[in-house]
């Protein structure tokens, strides 16, 4: 089976959050289960760092990260990303692969890719990644809806499929946009497990930040993004700070520098700015130190379809204190892997932080059952068994 994964920003474009990560998980492990992956993708923050408009392989799967032009910048930081290159690619290119795998809207590669699909007849699936949830469409929805009706409804309203990673985001999404296509999947994201199982001493990060010794320390570890609940964890954290001298609270990530700037005068509103560790984004090893030196995971978001550093989180054994505006927040409430708060509620948010702090038992119990949800639900071979199901059936459906 040959299947094209069309993705605005690619592996190790990581400063664009999760999918970003979800997807080469799912595209290595369909690799080692022998389907041939073919990823096109753009230079997205990638410039000078990887070889442009030509193959390369990264972990088995073939990628080529295409050039682009920025258009239309209220479709996000990096605008809608036309290349040509990528469409010379897409018209000669489309009838050599059985099926197509498109992950994101707002972006010209999505867009293009959809309509040369129709075009060869050739089936195609469309991952939205969260962006049909109300409270982010609704960001800018003036400019967004025109957008919507001219290209993106005709793009999801024809695909073969339509690919949604959790219960929440296909209840929430779709049904809100009142899509006619009934041919609708969930599977989740997939993580390898593999890299959580054996963590570097905490004492790694320690010592590059020893502000951190003898603290209980609260890590957040996500974009630095306006959906993020930064606003929401700001204010927590002023109340958690005034009954836990002991707690520390650890942001890693990056953002644009004017929303950087941003969270950090929250947080100095609250007072608490010298009671926080910004270590902006860390990936590989030092993430994996982040995670080992932490007590608690927290995320906020005002909305997240999934939550891709929740199941890190969970893999290492960290219990996670999550709104219920977050994607997987119904498995994590089943699992008893954490704490659910509604959603732009700081006060909750505290009480239900300052809670686990408070009980070492609780904070040990829910992050074993974490580390066991990780296990059951998100091992990435098995998502990625999951995905050849589902592609087996649209290439089946396509033939009748």
């Amino acid at each position: 089976m040959k299947i094209l994964c069309v993705i605005p920003s690619y592996h190790p474009s990581f400063k664009h959050g999760g999918p970003i990560i979800s997807v080469h998980n799912l595209n290595k492990a369909l690799v080692k289960k022998g389907i041939e992956v073919t990823v096109y993708t753009t230079n997205t923050n990638l410039k000078g760092k990887v070889p442009v408009n030509k193959e390369v392989d990264i972990d088995g799967v073939k990628v080529i990260y295409f050039t682009f032009f920025r258009f239309f910048e209220f479709l996000g930081p990096t605008g809608w990303q036309f290349s040509i290159f990528l469409t010379k690619v897409l018209k000669r290119t489309i009838p050599d692969f059985d099926l197509v795998y498109i992950s994101a809207i707002w972006n010209y590669p999505t867009a293009a890719t959809a309509y040369y699909c129709r075009k060869y007849k050739k089936p195609y699936i469309i991952a939205p990644r969260g962006v049909f949830y109300p409270y982010t469409f609704n960001k800018k929805v003036w400019k967004k809806w025109p957008y919507y009706k001219l290209i993106t409804k005709r793009d999801l309203e024809r695909a073969a499929a339509i690919h949604y990673t959790t219960q929440d985001e296909f209840e929430k999404g779709h049904s809100f946009l009142e899509l006619k296509n009934k041919n609708v999947f969930i599977v989740p994201n997939g993580v390898d497990l593999s890299e959580f199982e054996n963590l570097p001493p905490k004492e790694n990060l320690l010592n590059r930040y020893p502000e951190l010794n003898g603290k209980k320390v609260i890590l957040f570890l996500s974009r630095l993004d306006w959906k993020k609940g930064l606003d929401v964890l700001a204010k927590a954290y002023g109340i958690i700070a005034t009954k836990r001298k002991d707690a520390h609270l650890l942001i890693v990530g990056d953002g644009l520098e004017g929303f950087k700037n941003k969270v950090k005068k929250w947080f100095q509103d609250e007072g608490v700015l010298d009671r926080i560790t910004f270590t902006g984004m860390l990936t590989g090893k030092e993430k994996l130190e982040a995670f080992s030196a932490s007590d608690i995971f927290t995320l906020p978001s005002h909305s997240e379809s999934f939550g891709m550093a929740i199941v890190e989180a969970m893999a290492c054994g960290l219990p996670v204190v999550i709104s219920d505006t977050v994607g997987i927040f119904q498995e994590v409430e089943q699992s008893k892997a954490g704490l659910i708060v509604p959603g732009n509620d700081a006060i909750k948010l505290s009480e239900a932080i300052i809670k686990l702090l408070d009980n070492e038992k609780l904070i040990k119990q829910m992050g074993e059952n974490g580390r066991a949800l990780s296990r059951k639900e998100f091992e990435f071979s098995e998502i990625a068994d999951k995905m050849i199901k589902v592609f087996k059936i649209v290439l089946s459906d396509g033939k009748k």
